[in-house]
This record gives C-alpha cells, sequence and structure tokens, in this order.
C-alpha cells in the first residue's frame, strides 16, 4: 500500500532527512520527511531537478531505512510492490502523474499519452513528460516504466542505462516466474 500526503499544496518549511545507498544503478540517495520518503536521487542528478532542502544526514532514520530494504529486496528481484509512505512534494498536476506512475504494474510499461490519457488530461503529453522528468521519488513511483509511444526508451534522470537496466530487471523477474 502506498499512500501519498496530499495536504501540501503550498512548500512549506520542513526538516528532510537522507542516507545514500550503494545500488546496481549507482550511489543512490534517500530522502525522507517526518511525512513520508520524499526523494530518491541519482548519483549524477541534477541539483534543480529536485530541491528539497536543508538536508540532514540520518542514517537511522526509519522511513529511509525501511526504503532501503524494499530497494535492497527489489533489486535481489524479490519485490514487485514497494509499500512505503510516499511524500510528494509539487503542483497538483504534477502529484497526479505520479499517483499514476504508482498504478503501473511491476514489468509493464505505459507511453506518456497513456498517462495523459489516465488523469482526464489527452492533451497533456508534454506536460506529462515534464512531470514524468521530475519525479522526485524515483523507482519506487515507476517513472522508468514510461516510455514514447513508438516503445523506445526516453530520456531518464538516471540515465538510460539505468532505465534499461530496472526495465530489464522487472522483465526477467516475470520470466522467472511463469517458469
Amino acid at each position: 500500500m502506498i499512500c501519498s500526503n496530499e495536504n501540501h499544496t503550498h512548500m512549506t518549511f520542513r526538516s528532510y532527512f537522507y542516507k545514500t545507498m550503494a545500488s546496481p544503478v549507482g550511489l543512490l540517495t534517500l530522502v525522507a520527511s517526518e511525512q513520508g520518503l520524499a526523494a530518491v536521487l541519482w548519483e549524477n542528478d541534477d541539483p534543480k531537478r529536485v530541491r528539497l532542502s536543508p538536508l540532514l544526514e540520518d542514517s537511522k532514520h526509519p522511513v529511509l531505512l525501511e526504503a532501503e530494504r524494499q530497494l535492497t529486496d527489489y533489486f535481489a528481484g524479490k519485490r514487485e510492490k514497494f509499500e512505503l509512505k510516499l511524500d510528494f512534494t509539487g503542483t497538483e498536476f504534477q502529484r497526479q502523474v505520479w499517483r499514476a506512475l504508482l498504478t503501473i504494474p511491476f514489468g509493464e510499461t505505459r507511453s506518456y499519452a497513456q498517462i495523459a490519457e489516465q488523469i482526464g488530461n489527452p492533451g497533456a503529453v508534454r506536460a506529462v513528460g515534464a512531470a514524468n522528468g521530475k519525479n522526485p521519488i524515483s523507482i519506487i513511483a515507476p517513472c522508468h516504466r514510461v516510455i514514447g509511444s513508438n516503445g523506445k526508451l526516453t530520456g531518464f534522470a538516471g540515465g538510460m542505462e539505468a532505465k534499461a537496466f530496472l526495465l530489464k530487471l522487472e522483465s526477467k523477474n516475470l520470466m522467472l516466474q511463469g517458469e
């Protein structure tokens, strides 16, 4: 069960805590607030892509430890669904797109047009792409599962190699279940 805190339309001052973890797609920085997991950031992430501050290091924060445990299980092929309380910070439109990402099943992909359709705004394909690119909670809110309508892999904050790795990891796990 992934829930997200919808009570903050305005940027309010909050403290964010972080810890880093090694992963098959590089060093990830996990960020949490008291409301839940706020970000999974890439090693070479553009600092302007997700703006959360100030960040205080806390390697014992319970939300961060749980996120790390679930991500480790995911990378080991032992988890398909994340069960974390999420704290998305963004505009209402962005949060709509990010909530739609949470509905894409493990091992499946959607196009930007399908996401625009799903949120009831079929003309907003480009805006969906922009919101997808600003998704703060990478992997858990699976923006890597969104591809171009031609089936091609499109831009990804973690880099195209990481996107291909995640999609391959998920498809491989689906094949193993079918055996």
